[in-house]
């Protein structure tokens, strides 16, 4: 613009300037052409009266000038127009002109219109520059988003691996628990009754061999038959009780893996016990497999002890809303008086022969689910847990 002002008036100098404060990230601020349309740096030795202008209008003194004369050495005829924006004056263009070249009002609004589209250009350069340095910062906070959001993934990966193998050891806590709870049991009860048994035998088989008058040989040695038969219920229930104590389950995690351990925890020779595993199983929050194993346990475990059943299933179903967990045996066990004892349990405390049903009852309760318990299919009771997924994650 400056340069096709020079141009235009045959101007010896051109000065364009801004006013101090006025679009502040416009660049450049002041231009100075001299003679032969040669750039000259302001901080350079200029005319004075070029020197006097630049100075004012820097200071904000704007006012349009006609072209005039001066009396001193150096450019002394000049025009001298504002550079307007947005209704307000933020610079000015001043040209001098040789003696011989007369400015007429063609000349000023030449000029004014090179000075409009000099402050348009200043400003759309300097919101171009803000533009790019949005942009700059904005692709830098992006990065950075797009790092945190990279480290968040992998906190939140980490994190989820330590809740899975938090979860596993607390699986693997219930199970064990479970074990050494049933292996208590037998050391404690059933064992110290074979061994009860035996004894009698022992002292009634040899009674009847003090006695000596009339002794039925076949008794004698059917006495001799269950003294074996004691002494190797015994041995067997030692050994379950060794398993017990040292089972191998550290590669089982799952919730249907840990179910199938559970199962032959309970297993006596006599009774089978078959998992069955229905729908897309789920990670399941670690509270609801701890109720589930214990009310697995507690069901398994009244059905080797309580229910004389030779056969049992225990099927985990998952499906969209909850999860079902039931234990079925072909027991001799009737579900019409295990229902009133439940009722029961309600309104006053129970002996420990059914305390394990209703803590299946009050597990199954406390994550907002159900027990029920009726005739099985294959004979037997059937106890079904059922916990629905969106009550157990807030429980």
């Amino acid at each position: 613009m400056v340069e096709a002002a020079a141009e235009h008036l045959s101007a010896d100098w051109v000065l364009f300037a801004l006013a101090d404060g006025a679009l502040p990230d416009a660049d450049p601020r002041e231009l100075v052409l001299g003679p032969g349309g040669e750039a000259r740096p302001v901080s350079a030795t200029l005319p004075e009266l070029v020197r006097v202008h630049l100075d004012g209008t820097r200071a904000g003194l704007l006012v349009e000038h006609d072209h005039g004369h001066g009396d001193g050495p150096g450019p002394t005829h000049h025009v001298h127009v504002p550079v307007e924006l947005d209704g307000g004056v933020v610079g000015a263009f001043v040209a001098w002109t040789p003696e011989r070249r007369a400015i007429d009002g063609t000349d000023l609004s030449v000029l004014r219109i090179l000075a409009s589209q000099t402050a348009v250009a200043l400003q759309n350069s300097a919101l171009y520059q803000r533009s790019r340095s949005l942009l700059v910062s904005s692709e830098r906070a992006y990065e950075q988003s797009r790092q945190h959001a990279g480290d968040l993934a992998v906190r939140n990966a980490e994190l989820e691996a330590t809740q899975r193998q938090l979860g596993v050891a607390h699986r693997r806590e219930v199970l064990d628990s479970e074990r050494h709870r049933i292996a208590r049991e037998l050391h404690d009860s059933v064992t110290q009754c074979v061994l009860s048994a035996g004894m009698q035998v022992e002292v009634c088989r040899s009674e009847l061999a003090r006695d000596g008058r009339g002794v039925d040989e076949r008794l004698v040695e059917r006495l001799g038959v269950a003294k074996d038969l004691t002494r190797r219920a015994v041995e067997q229930l030692r050994s379950a009780i060794y398993a017990l104590n040292h089972g191998d389950d550290a590669g089982r995690s799952s919730l249907p893996e840990m179910l199938e351990q559970l199962c032959t925890v309970h297993m006596p020779d006599e009774l089978q016990v078959l998992l069955r595993v229905e729908g897309n199983p789920c990670e399941l929050p670690s509270g609801v497999e701890h109720a589930l194993l214990r009310i697995a346990g507690e069901a398994l475990f009244n059905t080797a002890v309580h229910g004389h059943a030779s056969r049992a299933v225990v099927r985990l179903a998952f499906h969209p809303g909850d999860v079902v967990l039931s234990v079925a045996d072909d027991g001799d066990g009737d579900p019409a008086r295990l229902r009133t004892v439940l009722r029961l349990a309600a309104a006053s405390d129970l002996d420990g022969r059914h305390r394990g049903l209703a803590n299946m009852q009050a597990r199954a309760r406390e994550l907002g689910g159900t027990l029920e318990v009726r005739r099985a299919r294959l004979g037997g009771v059937r106890v079904a847990a059922r916990v629905p997924l969106d009550q157990a994650a807030r429980a």
